[in-house]
């Protein structure tokens, strides 16, 4: 999945000579917390609602008028996207450098904006969470074959899997969700059991007293 297939577009953008109070309206308008600064075609920089609130505030060592520009509050200069990039970059990024959005730009033109919601969307497409579907994991040795092996067990039981997420737990060992087209997941879980797997969900059922 890439930037472009998450993305907002057309985006809500503001002038940098605009006032605070109209950035402030605008982000009420339209539902938006983040707000890139155009001028003439140009990217100059990003406001954020927090930017507004702690420009605004009374606690603030220097607390702006409503009627300061846009310019004297945005972030400049501004981190962006590609529409190609991959969309865990893009998580890896804001993640990294603790920013909510980054504008999408290709060239020099202002394509689009990604938000920590988009990515959540993106998230739960990725795992198939929004497909009917059961939820298994499995860990799994690091090593070739492993996953075809899992992959050819549910062919044998002819269930299709929607998604496969896999990270390392510890070294040599791979956490595996998978996202099935079965609601039935206990009764698989029990079979994969039986084959050797070491399931980690759903939990094995206790002993009936």
């Amino acid at each position: 999945m890439l930037v472009r297939d998450v993305m907002h577009q057309p985006v809500i953008t503001i002038g940098p000579e605009a006032s605070l109070k109209d950035a402030d309206l605008l982000m009420w308008e339209q539902g938006v917390r983040h707000l890139p600064v155009v001028e003439d075609g140009r990217l100059l920089g990003i406001l954020t609602d927090r930017d507004l609130r702690t420009a605004t505030s009374e606690l603030s060592p220097l607390p702006l008028s409503p009627q300061a520009t846009v310019r004297e509050v945005m972030t400049a200069p501004v981190l962006t996207a590609d529409p190609q990039d991959p969309v865990e970059d893009a998580a890896r990024l804001m993640r990294e450098r603790k920013i909510g959005s980054l504008p999408v730009v290709e060239g020099k033109e202002l394509k689009g904006i990604i938000t920590g919601i988009d990515l959540l969307d993106a998230l739960v497409a990725l795992t198939g969470a929004n497909l009917p579907s059961g939820r298994i994991e499995v860990r799994l040795a690091n090593k070739p074959g492993e996953l075809a092996r899992l992959a050819q067990f549910f062919a044998a039981h002819g269930v299709n899997i929607h998604s496969v997420l896999t990270y390392p737990e510890t070294t040599g060992v791979v956490r595996n969700v998978l996202r099935v087209d079965s609601l039935e997941t206990r009764p698989l879980a029990e079979e994969l059991r039986k084959k050797g797997f070491e399931v980690l969900w759903p939990p094995e059922k206790p002993w009936s007293r």
